[in-house]
């Protein structure tokens, strides 16, 4: 039978990712009977289903395919059961089931991961997606809202009120997964990442217990959640400090490739003592119009009011001859959206990601020189400036190590016909070796694919909270229940 929440019923051991991609061991020949696709009993998934405010879906039940399928179409797993959570309870007897079981366990909360963790094959899925709820307090500038939100309904609920929060660049993405690994978004340069917007949180932990964690409960959780949450619980409620947003000018300007060079070295400059209201990236893509042709563009969004938005934005709007400029107002909720169309759901992905040493002309012919192999008209080649208020939150303060100011690399292919996934797997990892020499070993969690497990060490993921991290993992989940993450090894302190 599973055990009531709070218990902590005899589970297997489950060792930390190695070098050979192993995460877990199964007693009783669990793993085997999982290989033959014998799934869960129907007994104990109905004795679980009746235990939920939500539902259970086992393959064949309507509604399983949707639900297993997420934002990255390469990912094709399918869980022996999906428990479509209501109510942090629902989460919390998801996790005891799937402990008792011996089961891998996954955690959907956008589903917009682009390594796929969210699907646990042959295992426990739970999927968040239910629980979406926004209350926004205009009054007290806070917003609470369930873990399996996305920034669209967010930004939606918060900009009735004029107010917004540090929320990705794609408005599918969902809130807990980006908070969760500290979080890049259009206003973390005058707010700070996602993360240092964290107020609290609703957390279910690998024995199954629901606890409410801030700076003054829990503060040693509550920091470990705030940049290797993945590692630690299920965020069930996340609540938010909000800011007065109006509206933000933002936009892209395109030029056409063979002014690339220029464009980027502008662009160094351009970013040198930037306010903080400006957010930036620039980099390689295709031209909008899908015709497939390689182009240089810089990505723009200012939050600040509209004549020092004018003023901060000449340089860039007046540089060249840009062969589209679509700069403007707009809302919050506007410019997050205004990339979705770039990321559809159902694409197939393959990341690659690091911070750049520097952004020296060595960098920026390497990727002018690799780009034009590209295989897919839908992938890109940006740079994302990372500075202002982000930068000024000492390392210390959250488990989100990465406080330099500096470039984040980012590869994103994407592309729709299965027949060219090796070509683009292919290309995407013969840049990222091409561009080694000019890279740090500093990674961003949330772009990490899903080799990069056995490629990015602990320290490149999370700088010197590494070993605070790994003797807090030792305390919360010794069992290393939630592994299917960038993971971090139980360690004892002693």
């Amino acid at each position: 039978m599973i055990g009531p929440r709070g218990t902590s019923p005899a589970s297997p051991r489950h060792r930390a990712a190695g070098e050979d991609g192993s995460h877990e061991r199964y007693p009783d020949g669990r793993r085997r009977a999982m290989e033959r696709g014998e799934g869960i009993p129907e007994g104990k998934a109905t004795a679980l289903a009746r235990s939920l405010a939500g539902e259970v879906l086992r393959p064949g039940d309507k509604g399983y395919e949707d639900a297993r399928h997420i934002y990255n179409g390469l990912i094709d797993r399918r869980p022996a059961a999906i428990v479509r959570c209501r109510t942090a309870s629902d989460v919390a007897a998801a996790v005891t089931f799937a402990r008792h079981e011996a089961l891998e366990l996954s955690v959907r909360g956008g589903g917009h991961g682009v390594a796929g963790r969210a699907v646990a094959e042959g295992g426990v899925m739970i999927d968040l997606s239910p629980m979406s709820t926004v209350e926004v307090d205009p009054d007290a500038g806070i917003a609470r809202a369930g873990g399996g939100t996305t920034w669209r309904g967010f930004n939606a609920a918060t900009a009735e009120h004029g107010l917004a929060t540090t929320g990705g660049v794609v408005s599918t993405t969902g809130i807990a997964g980006l908070t969760l690994g500290g979080g890049f978004g259009y206003l973390m340069g005058r707010v700070g990442m996602a993360a240092d917007n964290l107020l609290s949180l609703e957390v279910v932990t690998a024995t199954g217990d629901i606890l409410n964690v801030d700076a003054e409960t829990e503060p040693d959780l509550f920091w470990a959640m705030r940049g290797a949450g993945a590692n630690f619980g299920v965020a069930t409620t996340l609540t938010y400090r909000l800011h007065p947003i109006d509206r933000i000018v933002g936009g892209l300007v395109v030029h056409p490739f063979g002014a690339a060079r220029d464009l980027l070295r502008f662009f160094r400059e351009f970013t040198t003592g930037a306010p903080d209201v400006l957010y930036t990236f620039g980099g390689l893509l295709h031209a909008p119009d899908g015709s497939g042709t390689p182009v240089a563009a810089v990505v723009v969004g200012h939050s600040g009011d509209e004549g020092s938005a004018e003023a901060d934005l000449e340089p860039l709007l007046e540089f060249g001859d840009p062969m589209l400029v679509q700069v403007g107002p707009m809302s919050y909720p506007e410019i997050n959206m205004m990339l979705d169309a770039g990321f559809p759901t159902g694409s197939l992905n393959y990341w690659k990601s690091s911070f750049l040493r520097r952004l020296d002309d060595a960098a920026i012919d390497t990727m002018i020189e690799t780009f034009p192999a590209c295989p897919s008209p839908m992938s890109g080649l940006v740079m994302e400036h990372f500075h202002g208020a982000a930068t000024r939150v000492p390392i210390e303060d959250t488990a989100v190590p990465h406080r330099q100011e500096g470039f984040n690399f980012l590869l994103t292919s994407l592309w729709t016909d299965p027949s060219m996934s090796d070509a683009n797997v292919a290309w995407t990892k013969e840049v990222y070796v091409a561009m080694r020499p000019h890279l740090a070993e500093r990674r961003y969690v949330n772009y990490l694919d899903r080799d990069d497990d056995a490629e990015a060490s602990a320290t490149a993921v999370y700088g010197p909270n590494a070993e605070r991290l790994a003797t807090l993992k030792q305390r919360w989940d010794p069992d290393n229940v939630f592994h299917l993450n960038h993971n971090i090894r139980p360690r004892s302190s002693t």
